[in-house]
């Protein structure tokens, strides 16, 4: 069971651009392990679009999923920046506080910032 969440990667964002993400949480039905993972995509045009994309995957996998809310991040790869800001308003906003701390695992050599900027 736990090489199956080891196998979910933390974080899957796009490569460079602005654009919605969600801080979701993954649970083994009747408690168990969890832990937390971001998504996000240009190609969502609400924050509920990558929900309905990463809920089934993870249905399969044996998860609950629950998000915990989103916000917007800017990746510029070219000067290795993350900025996580905003909130969704259909989920309310994700910690951006604990978003970061996953981010940084994956984009070690990355300045990764948040705010409560709305832009």
């Amino acid at each position: 069971a736990g090489s199956a969440m080891a196998a979910v990667q933390d974080v899957e964002i796009d490569p460079e651009g602005t654009f919605k993400y969600i801080l979701v949480r993954l649970q083994r039905p009747g408690g168990g392990e969890q832990r937390d993972i971001v998504r996000g995509t240009k190609a969502a045009e609400f924050h509920n679009h990558i929900f309905e994309k990463v809920n089934p995957e993870m249905e399969k996998l044996g998860y609950e999923c629950k998000c915990l809310g989103g916000g917007k991040i800017e990746h510029n790869s070219k000067d290795k920046k993350i900025r996580v800001f905003g909130l969704s308003t259909g989920y309310g906003k994700a910690d951006h506080s604990v978003t970061v701390e996953i981010l940084k695992k994956k984009y070690t050599d990355y300045e990764v910032t948040w705010s409560d900027d709305k832009k």
